[in-house]
């Protein structure tokens, strides 16, 4: 089984990227999905960031609130790597069970902090969604209404793109329009499909 490890900063486009290789036919597994399943109400990483946060990240329902965590976690470093401690392992162990389930061809896991989690080690291919500095604090500020501020805070909080360049198989690129980014995914979907039925005994 081909496994590709997706990754990218914030506001890089991973959710469109996914989209469209989903669209091809690719079985993607979602680190943030994952996460958020793991702090539902009731679940063992629920009770234990509740007990490390407190009730300053509840909402009425009784959920975590998502916004407020993430609020909290990128003003603090140590808070972050609280949170880290509760999730990723168990993000970890969620993606290997992924791994062994059977698949058509290749696999993708889409994990955001795939490099600063330490996970580069769970894919055979490392795909980063690639998109300037510039192109990232005008989609945060746009797209979340987030200040200038709040958004360097958050892109301060991981790996720089020289990092995730670094460290990459393939690279789309998305600084261009919806059109160059179907062809790019086209194109590595087909270099995928090849990859795979190689590796197929």
């Amino acid at each position: 089984m081909l496994i590709i490890g997706l990754t990218g900063g914030i506001a890089s486009g991973k959710s469109t990227v996914v989209d469209r290789f989903r669209a091809l036919g690719a079985t993607v597994h979602d680190a943030d999905v994952i996460a958020r399943d793991l702090l539902q109400p009731g679940t063992p990483a629920f009770n234990e960031t509740l007990a490390h946060f407190g009730s300053a990240i509840m909402n009425a329902r009784g959920e975590i609130d998502r916004a407020a965590l993430r609020a909290l976690v990128f003003a603090d470093p140590r808070q972050r790597a609280l949170l880290e401690g509760i999730l990723h392992p168990r993000v970890r162990n969620a993606l290997l069970a992924a791994a062994q389930q059977p698949h058509e061809s290749y696999c993708i896991f889409c994990v955001p902090l795939l490099i600063e989690s330490g996970m580069t080690d769970l894919a055979d291919r490392i795909l980063v969604v690639d998109v300037s500095r510039d192109v990232q604090l005008a989609r945060l500020c746009q797209r979340d209404g987030m200040t200038h501020a709040a958004a360097l805070q958050i892109l301060a909080a991981q790996a720089s793109r020289e990092q995730r360049l670094a460290v990459a198989d393939d690279v789309i690129d998305n600084n261009g329009d919806v059109a160059a980014l179907s062809r790019q995914v086209q194109e590595l979907h087909q270099k995928y499909c090849r990859l795979s039925s190689q590796e197929t005994p």
